[in-house]
This record gives structure tokens, C-alpha cells and sequence, in this order.
């Protein structure tokens, strides 16, 4: 979630529509040379699944996002043995390409922190 430097500078970036023009070309770029599109992924099917908190978060998907992801995996896995992309129609589009686990990654993250925070708690008896 944050960056090298421990934080991310993408709140301040899109909040500044002069770094927002700078850099919004790049990313275009960079999403394009990254190439998970192009195999009909979106970008939270690349998440390490073996992460304890998308493990969960995968468990909270609804049904119809669960068989969605499942048929992306599918269909990229097929798409990597006949070493070909897609065909440019199934490729993910932009507005397509939505964070739909981040939400629940975050979740149980504010979940364990939350969770941490209660197991910690030293208990002191009034007197």
C-alpha cells in the first residue's frame, strides 16, 4: 500500500491536476508495458494469493466476483501455454480494470490492526 519511501504520494498527486497531467501519460504507459491487460487481468488478480490477508480477503468475494477472477485465471493460464495474448477485444479495458480486492484487503488489515490493538490491551483494576 505505501511506496519505498513509506508513504504514497498518489493522495497528492491526484489532488494536484498539474502532477495529475505530468503523470497520468506515464502510468498509461507504464499499465501498457506491464501487459496484464492484454491476458484479460485486472490488476488485483496479480496480488500474492499466499499473503494471510488476501487469503481472507479472496473468502469475502461475492460469488459472481469470485467466478469472474476464477475465469480470468483460466483464461490467462490458457493464454500463456499457446504463448499468444488475447485477442485486442478481450483485452481489460481501462475502465474495466477496477481495484475490486482492495477494499477487503484493507479491510482485514484495519480488521488484524484492530484486532492487535484489543489482544494488547493491559487491563488494570481501580482501586
Amino acid at each position: 500500500m505505501f511506496g519505498p519511501l513509506g508513504f504514497s504520494l498518489a493522495p497528492i498527486v491526484r489532488k494536484s491536476p498539474t502532477l495529475l497531467s505530468w503523470t497520468k501519460p506515464f502510468a498509461n504507459w507504464y499499465v501498457d508495458k506491464m501487459g496484464y491487460r492484454k491476458v484479460g487481468f485486472k490488476y488485483d488478480d496479480l496480488l500474492v494469493e499466499e499473503r494471510d490477508d488476501v487469503q481472507r480477503a479472496l473468502g469475502r468475494l461475492t460469488p459472481a466476483e469470485a467466478y469472474d477472477r476464477a475465469f480470468r485465471l483460466k483464461r490467462a493460464s490458457q493464454a500463456s501455454v499457446q504463448h499468444k495474448d488475447l485477442p485486442k477485444d478481450q483485452w481489460t479495458k481501462p475502465e474495466e480494470d477496477s481495484r475490486y480486492l482492495k477494499p477487503h484487503v484493507v479491510d482485514v488489515a484495519q480488521e488484524n490492526a484492530e484486532r492487535a490493538t484489543w489482544d494488547t490491551m493491559e487491563v488494570s483494576r481501580k482501586r
